[in-house]
């Protein structure tokens, strides 16, 4: 009796372990949804200094990593985590998964410890090659400096053939930035601790019973966004 009594004293103990294990991971994750969704409203708040509406209109995905750490406070160059969100054949956007950047060139303004960088995919092939695993910007797919503001397109000659194109927000200036040899990817483990399902799901499903209310509102301020583009 006293044996039985050990071991599920030991299985409580276990077991409560585990929960608070997961629920300090999970809390990481939610508090990157809310730092990207803030980066989206602060970017998109202002349409002239914004990813142009009809580059977003014709993405494929969305990337968006808040606080991309600067060479030298990360070993091994500069690292960020972040949002994807993918848009599929039918035209319906798919809810986030996260993923993370490592590496690669960023301009950062002098003296800034971090920036924000957006990705818009213009390629649907370069969304599946990014999703098959580690992904090179430059290198697996082409990558620019975006256009900014709403007429970009219309007062310059740009004409937007690169399949990735690259922002950064550091010190209050948000522009296009030339971003090259970063090696971006999905990271299973971390979405899994967000939503208890596996990216796959999450990139090929458009209906679920619950997700955290922070997703939901990524998803929200990022779609409404792009469909106020259409």
């Amino acid at each position: 009796m006293l044996f039985y009594k050990i071991v599920a004293t030991a299985l409580i103990i276990f077991f409560s372990f585990i929960s608070e294990c997961y629920a300090q991971h999970s809390s990481g994750e939610v508090r990157k949804v809310k730092e990207a969704t803030e980066v989206m409203r602060e970017i998109f708040a202002i349409p002239e200094t914004a990813v142009p509406p009809t580059l977003l209109a014709n993405a494929h995905a969305v990337v968006v990593l808040p606080k991309l750490l600067k060479a030298g406070f990360i070993v091994g160059g500069r690292y960020g985590t972040g949002l994807m969100m993918v848009r599929d054949m039918r035209g319906n956007w798919h809810y986030p998964v996260l993923v993370s950047l490592t590496g690669g060139s960023v301009g950062f303004q002098i003296g800034a410890q971090s920036t924000d960088v957006i990705l818009v995919f213009k390629s649907l092939k370069s969304v599946d090659a990014m999703q098959k695993g580690k992904f090179t910007l430059g290198a697996d797919a082409s990558v620019a400096a975006g256009p900014v503001g709403r007429h970009a397109e219309a007062d310059t000659d740009i004409k937007l053939e690169s399949e990735i194109y690259s922002y950064s927000r550091s010190r209050g200036l948000f522009a296009g930035v030339a971003l090259e040899g970063g090696a971006l990817q999905i990271d299973h483990d971390a979405t899994w601790a967000l939503y208890s399902m596996s990216a796959y799901d999450i990139l090929n499903r458009t209906e679920f019973s619950k997700l955290p209310a922070e997703v939901q509102e990524f998803y929200k301020v990022l779609v409404s966004y792009i469909r106020s583009s259409n």
